[in-house]
């Protein structure tokens, strides 16, 4: 008896689910499919979010502290950390070509270091970001004039791609 009793309750179980269904996914709208995708992807992982459109802090030249007009992107970068407090990044920091190798990657480790100090005055933990410096050895920009050096005075922010 008790096994037609469970052969009655599943298919009753299986009817009443199958009648569940009211909406077909024909019938959704593309604008409400990509509004709900885009609101689950992470703003560091969206190309068309503020987080991951600038993630790079420009320097003076021979310089380490974070100029005036670069708060905002540290601001910015540090709340979002400090309210994902998961999330792990790398500050990489670098320099233009002028200056000798040794010199240009202890420039951009003091860069690194001090952008991470910014970050921590936004709740940001030590243990999220890890400051590393590869020195002139990735110029965001190619040439050997002032526009080019100003490019590769610079602090990215690495995000993990997941």
């Amino acid at each position: 008896m008790s096994k037609r009793l469970f052969a009655f309750l599943s298919i009753v179980a299986i009817a009443l689910l199958s009648a569940c269904s009211s909406t077909k996914l024909d019938n959704v709208s593309d604008a409400k499919a990509s509004s709900s995708v885009a609101s689950v992807v992470a703003d560091h992982l969206n190309p068309n979010s503020a987080i991951s459109k600038e993630r790079s802090v420009y320097f003076d030249f021979d310089k380490f502290d974070i100029k005036a007009d670069q708060t905002a992107v540290v601001e910015r970068q540090g709340k979002y950390l400090a309210a994902n407090a998961a999330l792990k990044i790398r500050a990489e920091g670098n320099a233009d070509e002028r200056g000798g190798r040794e010199y240009n990657l202890a420039l951009g480790q003091k860069r690194a270091e001090a952008v991470l100090r910014g970050l921590k005055a936004y709740g940001v933990k030590d243990a999220q970001v890890e400051p590393v410096s590869f020195g002139s050895e990735k110029p965001q920009a190619a040439g050997h004039d002032e526009a080019a050096w100003a490019q590769n005075r610079r602090v990215d922010l690495a995000y993990p791609a997941k």
